[in-house]
């Protein structure tokens, strides 16, 4: 019998048997879609942090209040008030640390700002005026506060172009000129602290999974005393002119520091120094880490799956046995039985997987577009190797898993097959 008689009369089999089919073809799909749509997530979270580097630039360097383990956890009972505003003047001096462009300090924490009747939840930054250098972005109107309304503690503020929107975009009232009240959880002052509008921020987007649109600045001293009531620093951000300077850098923050705090030895330093690179290596390890877990994970559908066809045609030969009998004794060999039940395998397989690949790759497009409609500068990718490893494995499933029943039906007994009931 030649090779289209018998996909023939193997897709005629499957038909008769539409329920089992469906279902059988329904593990694959599952498994191969997964597969395809786990590769996708995976690439699209690494190029979601590639882009955030790509807007604040691999150059940047933070320091925080704490020493930190050599993995990187938080020690227990870190002294969060390590960092003061003299530490920043020092990592200022280009005697010290002659590679910096910028150096800014900075607080935050949540608030509520209030204009006339309109209430917005907002993440604060109180900031300095080396904050533009270090940040990438533009003003949509106005501009950011100067050095002259920083040092002088200034009741003025400015706005993400989000929290503008939603404060003064159903009125049609120009934010700049306006006077915001803004009070965070911590304050006492129950009216809130008045600042001024001096400016809003052109939209940005997501950051590290941060909406920056929704971000509000004032001057560092109005978040430490006015909003937060403190008088230390969460962070230090220093932008080095060149990525080949960053690791010089890092050694000059550490003798400035040390200096600055008294430190004698490494034991009992009190900052840590992050780098903006190290830290989306760390990011790009843990997404590869987990895609590979999820992947395995969907190996296991697709071997649950296989499980299914080995179950379906053990019983598929069986209900048959008289059929194949008579096929064998009007002449049928073993190796053409044998290769009927391995293509129902295979052909099931294969369905299942091109029918996952089309899920994978519509359900994967569709995530893109909504982390994209979310703000989030996440690409759509599915490589071709996702595909080919994908369909690779539906007809290695296919073969794995129907040899033994193709193998078991082309053995048996045309005389013992017959009598079967």
């Amino acid at each position: 019998m030649t090779v289209f008689p018998v996909i023939k009369l193997v897709v005629k089999n499957l038909l008769a048997r539409k329920g089992r089919t469906f279902l059988t073809i329904l593990g694959i799909t599952i498994g191969v879609a997964g597969v395809i749509i786990i590769i996708s997530l995976g690439a699209g979270a690494q190029s979601l942090i590639l882009g955030q580097v790509t807007k604040l630039g691999s150059n940047l360097l933070y320091v925080t209040p704490g020493k930190t383990a050599d993995s990187g956890a938080p020690i227990p009972g870190l002294v969060i008030t390590s960092l003061v505003s003299s530490d920043t003047q020092a990592l200022r001096d280009k005697g010290r640390i002659p590679y910096t462009t910028a150096v800014n300090a900075s607080v935050s924490g949540t608030a509520t700002v209030t204009w006339g009747n309109k209430t917005v939840d907002a993440t604060f930054s109180g900031t300095d005026s080396e904050y533009p250098k270090v940040a990438n972005f533009t003003m949509q109107s106005g501009q950011f506060f100067s050095a002259a309304e920083d040092t002088g503690a200034a009741n003025v503020v400015v706005l993400g172009s989000d929290t503008a929107k939603q404060l003064f975009g159903d009125a049609g009232v120009n934010p700049l000129g306006q006077v915001v009240k803004v009070k965070s959880a911590v304050q006492n002052d129950a009216g809130g602290v008045p600042l001024r509008v001096i400016g809003v921020i052109a939209p940005r987007g997501s950051s590290f999974f941060q909406n920056q649109d929704e971000l509000i600045f004032m001057p560092l001293a109005i978040g430490q005393e006015q909003i937060l009531g403190i008088h230390y620093l969460q962070s230090i951000y220093i932008k080095v002119d060149d990525a080949s300077n960053v690791s010089s850098t890092i050694a000059a923050i550490t003798a400035t520091l040390k200096q600055q705090h008294h430190i004698l030895d490494d034991v009992n330093i009190d900052f840590t120094i992050r780098n903006q690179a190290d830290a989306v290596k760390i990011l790009s390890t843990i997404t590869d880490a987990l895609s590979l877990f999820l992947v395995a994970m969907a190996g296991i559908s697709l071997v649950v799956g296989g499980i299914g066809i080995l179950n379906i045609m053990v019983a598929t030969v069986a209900e048959r046995t008289r059929e194949i009998g008579l096929r064998k004794a009007v002449g049928a060999t073993k190796k053409a039985i044998r290769n009927q039940f391995l293509l129902e395998a295979v052909l099931l397989t294969s369905l299942g997987g091109l029918v996952g690949i089309i899920i994978g790759v519509l359900a994967s497009f569709l995530i893109s577009l909504l982390m994209k409609n979310l703000g989030y500068d996440w690409a759509f990718v599915v490589s071709g190797m996702s595909i080919i490893l994908s369909v690779g494995v539906s007809i290695l499933t296919g073969i794995t898993f129907g040899l033994f029943p193709a193998i078991k039906a082309a053995k048996l007994d045309p005389i013992d097959a017959l009598r079967y009931e």
